[in-house]
């Protein structure tokens, strides 16, 4: 089941709304709630609407091939299964993403080098910074 969240005056916890974030859709893909929260408010903060969060593989692969987003985040692990279809999904859509993962870089497969990741823990301004870079 997907939702979509917006609101359209940031109340900004982070430092003011980067505009390469501002108004796009962006895919959350994250099985921890409380991580997935951080992630939602983070991205309204910077004027985003949020599709998901999405916490399956299943789930977030429907999405990854239907749903209009700019930019994708994904946490690697969802429930013991690697999201790596998901990102494949969203590569041949052409759509960008950054992984999650606690073992940061790590978690990039040897066969796609060209992968973002951003490390757990981390703080919405990396989150935000890696999300941007992805899509200038």
């Amino acid at each position: 089941m997907s939702s979509t969240h917006a609101q359209p005056e940031p109340s900004l916890g982070t430092k003011g709304p980067h505009e390469p974030l501002r108004g796009r859709r962006i895919m959350v893909v994250e099985d921890e709630m409380l991580i997935a929260m951080l992630i939602e408010e983070t991205l309204v903060e910077q004027g985003c609407t949020v599709v998901g969060p999405f916490n399956t593989v299943a789930d977030a692969l429907d999405a990854a091939r239907s749903a209009e987003v700019a930019v994708a985040v994904l946490d690697v692990n969802l429930h013991g299964q690697r999201v790596y279809p998901v990102a494949e999904a969203l590569e041949a859509r052409g759509i960008p993403f950054v992984l999650l993962s606690g073992y940061g870089t790590d978690a990039i497969p040897a066969e796609h080098p060209d992968w973002v990741a951003c490390a757990k823990p981390f703080m919405p301004n990396d989150l935000i910074h890696a999300l941007s870079s992805r899509l200038a």
